[in-house]
């Protein structure tokens, strides 16, 4: 082979491996493509982190819905000092919190160096009443803290897959319960006599005072009374 060949080659191998690599930093650069990422994230101050940010509405919902939805989010604090997360808003929805035993609090407290994950069995939980969104869409959400401290972050909205496995199983919203019907009264048959409640004893006739006579038997014959003298034939 010429050098003139070899050197052509090179050139080609070079102009492709330099494609290659802009092509797969293009493809990995989510500015690029303009594409949102599967779990919004976002950043307050130094310390705070809130990952995988998402909404969970309840079984079965598609489309445009308005009503409970969950709060999923993992918070980290690296800080020394305990921050406290003051509410969260889903649009223009406030959400309400409680504990993992389901006792309503007030704020959620994230120790210094830890994180708190809120949604899901076992974990305090972050519940919309009304929330207005899309499913398979994304809402704004904010955290506001004790501090003042606030921040906002496009949330994916997915149903629960109930009772299908999925990954947000069991993290939307729980069903109320139905009120159980009340039991009808038994129906008596017409005509039946009533029973006598349980415990009493039915009332015996009534005996004559002491000291009274019981009225003759009509027909049968009269003893004379006691003291009298019987008549003397002539």
């Amino acid at each position: 082979m010429s050098r003139s060949l070899r050197r052509g080659s090179i050139a080609a191998i070079a102009a492709l491996a330099i494609a290659s690599l802009s092509s797969c930093a293009a493809s990995n650069t989510p500015d690029t493509l303009q594409i949102k990422p599967d779990n919004a994230a976002a950043t307050l101050g130094t310390n705070l982190r809130l990952n995988n940010i998402v909404i969970v509405t309840g079984v079965g919902t598609s489309g445009d819905y308005t009503g409970p939805a969950n709060v999923v989010v993992n918070i980290s604090n690296t800080a020394t000092t305990p921050a406290e997360l003051q509410s969260i808003t889903v649009g223009n929805a406030s959400a309400t919190f409680a504990d993992a035993a389901g006792a309503p609090q007030s704020t959620i407290v994230i120790p210094a160096g830890s994180s708190v994950a809120i949604g899901g069995q076992g974990n305090p939980s972050a519940s919309v009443s009304a929330a207005a969104v899309h499913i398979g869409g994304f809402a704004n959400t904010t955290f506001t803290f004790k501090d003042g401290q606030k921040v906002d972050a496009q949330a994916g909205v997915n149903p629960d897959p109930s009772p299908s496995p999925g990954l947000y199983q069991g993290f939307g919203p729980t069903p109320a319960a139905t009120p159980s019907k009340s039991a009808s009264p038994a129906a008596t048959a017409p005509g039946a006599p009533a029973t006598p409640a349980a415990g009493t004893t039915p009332s015996a006739p009534a005996t004559p005072a002491t000291g009274t006579t019981a009225p003759a038997t009509s027909g049968a014959p009269t003893a004379p009374a006691t003291g009298t003298t019987a008549p003397t034939a002539h």
